[in-house]
């Protein structure tokens, strides 16, 4: 193959930075015909692909290995050059494995580490580490380190379990008040009970979390299997003593679990013991009589003293979720023109979501007249209808009624009247408050048990406010306002619940114009305040007569303190309690629960992630190992 002479070496050398090491000569095909300057006198010549330059590079690594850092340092300073006066990407990506070479090299403990945190993280089968070709990549990266077996991969995870939960304990030790949240699922003929951890720091003030458990259940999911489960995993983490509230559903099993072995059978107990005392005192004037007692039936029965639960608190979410649809439904019971535009408006929607969820072609007929989808109501997630809803009046108020008309012609569907079009919006606008008071009360990190309240308040306001503008679904408002007062009535007049609103810095008082309600919580503030001063004055080391008079003259500090809390400016956060010392133990304290089950329902979410059709036959522990990398926080 002839080569091309070059004219001039100025204007043709192609890497003009190399002119003192190397001489154009030529073109040959595609590479370049280099003359070496440094084998002078003899006559070396080098051929070199017109995009590289390596083989300059290898002839002198090869032949003139003194003068290979003069080769580096004029390509380093042709490159910097090159950056600095242009502002385009470079052409070539570095090389994967250059960020692996050198200094970068890490040791065999280091990379174990990283390749779990990519198993875990990525929800990768732990069969992974034994196909070849990832063999191949790992070895190809890192060729010093060894890719770990699946035996050992699992054994690590629960290595590294076992250490977080060491450290979680750890943590939860240093902690006075402990909420938890427990539910149950049931997936591919495998049944489990969740539980999520949560507390408020005493210094930050600020609410954190942890996934303790997702174990697995066998046999029915009884009263007491749940009571036991969830006692065994509270005493695990030792916090069976520091637990303040339970938040679950609203399912007969846990409804009967706790009010068997929860706090709350406590008092009932307490109270019987007071009125049967009545009762025997006045047995004592009768004729003594032996009673003969079944020592079997004895036995057998539940006394509720063989599991220890706290409190329970049923999920907000969960109850506002029956109210938007059970509730809601009570409605049309009591007019028929509300009844009828119901009926005939939700069976055309019904009709539409089927249809376009099903078929691809009315799949794209809707994105191509709406540009938008349909959304398709869950029964298992909340306020999914409310969204379906609200996207249809959506796309008929940006796109018209041309374009919902148009699908509904193309899919053979009846369209809407205008009547039923306004009942939709009626009803958008009505359940706007509801999945409002979801979104806030389903959070986690912001949400104490005192928003519980003033969001239902504030919710049978903007339902009173609605009222008077609604003309077809004034029905619906009604038969919300009542579902709220059923299913919530008990709880809004909870003294602790009123207590834990009134001791969120953000709220206090303002949050009804009940004045009852507001004495009941303002009376248990003090009452537990009184308590706090009766400990600590009986802990104290006074003598019993300084003890005994030391409050007269001197009043109620704790008093006076809740007194300048309520009247102190809002500042926007919950700062504010640092200035309160006994009113912030307090509110920690009734505060500490969540008044939603959603964490639990996120752990079950993430569950699903992971337990797909190939993971069938995932070991429990392993199922669990995998949930509990949420706690991929708490590290040393």
């Amino acid at each position: 193959m002839a080569t091309v002479s070059a004219n001039t070496e100025q204007d043709k050398h192609p890497w003009p930075h190399m002119q003192s090491m190397f001489r154009f000569k030529g073109v040959q095909k595609d590479s370049y015909i280099m003359r070496c300057l440094l084998c002078e006198p003899k006559q070396t010549d080098v051929s070199a692909y017109k995009n590289s330059t390596s083989n300059l590079r290898k002839h002198v690594a090869r032949v003139h290995s003194n003068k290979l850092r003069m080769y580096t340092e004029l390509m380093d300073s042709h490159r910097k050059r090159k950056s600095s006066s242009s502002t385009e990407p470079p052409m070539k990506n570095a090389k994967l494995t250059d960020s692996f070479t050198g200094s970068r090299r890490i040791t065999q403990a280091t990379f174990d580490k990283l390749l779990l945190m990519f198993v875990c993280e990525a929800n990768q089968p732990f069969s992974i580490v034994e196909t070849s070709s990832f063999k191949t990549m790992m070895e190809t990266l890192q060729p010093q380190c060894t890719v770990m077996t699946r035996k050992t991969l699992c054994s690590k995870i629960q290595d590294a379990v076992k250490t977080m939960k060491s450290i979680i304990i750890k943590k939860l030790s240093t902690v006075n008040y402990v909420a938890t949240t427990t539910d149950c699922w049931s997936a591919r003929q495998h049944s489990y009970l969740g539980v999520t951890c949560h507390w408020i720091d005493d210094i930050s003030l600020e609410r954190h979390s942890a996934a303790l458990a997702c174990r697995p259940l066998k046999g029915s999911h009884t009263f007491d299997v749940l009571a036991a489960a969830l006692e065994e995993i509270h005493s695990e983490y030792h916090i069976r003593e520091k637990v303040t509230w339970t938040t679950t559903d609203s399912g007969s099993n846990f409804l009967k679990a706790f009010r068997l072995y929860g706090e709350d059978k406590e008092e009932e107990t307490t109270n019987w013991q007071e009125d049967s005392g009545s009762i025997l005192d006045d047995a004592e004037d009768s004729e003594l009589e032996v009673e003969y007692q079944d020592v079997f039936a004895v036995l057998d029965d539940n006394t509720g003293l063989e599991y220890q639960l706290p409190r329970h608190q049923k999920c907000a979410c969960h109850l506002l979720n029956l109210i938007s649809t059970v509730d809601a439904t009570a409605a049309e019971a009591t007019n028929d023109t509300y009844k009828r535009l119901s009926l005939s408006a939700f069976a055309k929607c019904h009709a539409l979501w089927n249809k376009t969820s099903r078929s691809i072609m009315a799949y794209e007929t809707v994105e191509r007249e709406c540009k938008l989808q349909f959304l398709r109501p869950n029964q298992t997630r909340w306020s999914s209808l409310f969204l379906a809803v609200e996207r249809l009046v959506r796309i008929h108020k940006e796109q018209g009624e041309k374009a919902i008309r148009n699908v509904c012609t193309a899919l053979k569907i009846k369209m809407f009247n205008p009547a039923e079009m306004g009942f939709l919006v009626e009803y958008t606008a009505v359940m706007k408050p509801v999945a409002m008071a979801l979104n806030i009360l389903q959070g986690e990190s912001s949400v104490h048990m005192g928003f519980l309240l003033p969001t239902l308040y504030q919710l049978l306001e903007k339902l009173r406010k609605l009222e008077s503008s609604c003309k077809m679904c004034r029905p619906l408002v009604d038969a919300l306002r009542d579902g709220i007062q059923k299913r919530f009535g008990e709880m809004m007049k909870d003294p602790e619940l009123i207590a834990a609103a009134i001791l969120i810095p953000r709220f206090r008082t303002s949050w009804t114009t009940e004045e009852s309600i507001l004495k009941a919580g303002l009376t248990f503030i003090r009452h537990q305040l009184d308590t706090e001063l009766g400990e600590a004055s009986t802990n104290s080391s006074l003598s019993d007569e300084d003890d005994f008079f030391g409050s007269m003259g001197s009043g109620n500090p704790e008093a006076g303190e809740l007194e300048r809390y309520l009247s102190c400016p809002f500042t926007g956060g919950v700062d504010v309690l640092h200035g309160f010392p006994q009113i912030k133990k307090l509110s920690i304290k009734v505060n500490t629960a969540l008044p939603a089950s959603a964490a639990c329902e996120r752990l079950f979410s993430h569950a699903g992630l992971l337990f797909t059709a190939k993971w069938s036959q995932l070991h429990s522990k392993n199922l669990e190992s995998q949930l509990l990398k949420l706690n991929h926080h708490f590290t040393d």
